[in-house]
C-alpha cells in the first residue's frame, strides 16, 4: 500500500455514506480528484456485487484514465483501472464495467449497452480545466491529399454536461467528480475528512494538515 493511499477507515465510512445516502445522482466537489475517484469506484464495486449490471466509467480523456490508473488513492482501483485501460471493458462477477470518454465517438461499446442493464455511472472531469475540443478527423480526398472534416456532435443540442446527463438518463445511480464546477441537477456531497483550501493554509500546521493527491 502507498504511503498517500487514503485511509482504510477514511474510505470505508466514505463508501458506507454512500450506501446509506438517498440521493441517486451525487457530485464530490472537493478538490482531492484521486482520493474521490477511489471512493466512487469503491462504492460502484459494491454496488456491482448486489445489482449485477453493466457499469460506466466515464473520465474527461484517455489522459486522465491513465492517472487515474496510477495515481487512485488505493491499490484494488489502481490494479482494476489499468486492466480496464487496456480492454476498456472488464467483467467483475455478475457486472461488467465499460470505460469511454466525454468525446462522444468513444461511446462505441457503452451506447450498445440495453439502459436496463446500466445500474451505475461514475463521471470524472481533470481538475484542469480545458475547453472541450471541437471533434475533427483528417480524411484523404481523391486527389491523395489531406483534408480535415468536422465530426458533427449529435447530443451539442443537450448543452454543456451532455456527458452527464446521458447517464444521468438511464443509470439509477451515478456519482461526478468535478472540482470548481457548477451542476445543479446533481446534489454535491463532501467529506469531512477532505479539508478545503481555505482550512488548509493555517501556517505551521500546513505540513502535518495537508494531504497531497
Amino acid at each position: 500500500m502507498s504511503r498517500k493511499d487514503i485511509d482504510k477507515k477514511d474510505l470505508y465510512e466514505s463508501v458506507k455514506s454512500l450506501i446509506e445516502s438517498d440521493f441517486d445522482h451525487i457530485h464530490f466537489t472537493q478538490q482531492k480528484l484521486y482520493t474521490l475517484f477511489s471512493i466512487a469506484f469503491q462504492y460502484m464495486l459494491y454496488r456491482s456485487s448486489k445489482k449485477p449490471g453493466a457499469y460506466i466509467i466515464r473520465a474527461e480523456h484517455g489522459g486522465l484514465a491513465e492517472k487515474l490508473a496510477r495515481k487512485s488513492k488505493d491499490e484494488v482501483t489502481r490494479k482494476f483501472m489499468n486492466r480496464l485501460l487496456r480492454t476498456r471493458k472488464l467483467s467483475y462477477e455478475r457486472s461488467t464495467f465499460y470505460l469511454d470518454y466525454f468525446n462522444f465517438q468513444s461511446w462505441n461499446m457503452t451506447s450498445e449497452i440495453p439502459s436496463s442493464k446500466i445500474q451505475g455511472a461514475i463521471i470524472i472531469q481533470s481538475t484542469a480545466r480545458e475547453p472541450m475540443v471541437e471533434n475533427n478527423v483528417v480524411v484523404e480526398t481523391e486527389e491523395g491529399t489531406p483534408d480535415v472534416a468536422e465530426v458533427i456532435n449529435p447530443f451539442a443540442h443537450l448543452g454543456d454536461h451532455y456527458y452527464i446527463d446521458l447517464l444521468k438518463d438511464v443509470a439509477p445511480k451515478t456519482i461526478t467528480v468535478a472540482f470548481e464546477e457548477k451542476l445543479e441537477q446533481l446534489t454535491p456531497m463532501k467529506f469531512d475528512f477532505i479539508p478545503d483550501p481555505s482550512d488548509i493554509i493555517q501556517g505551521v500546521q500546513l505540513a502535518s494538515d495537508l494531504r497531497f493527491d
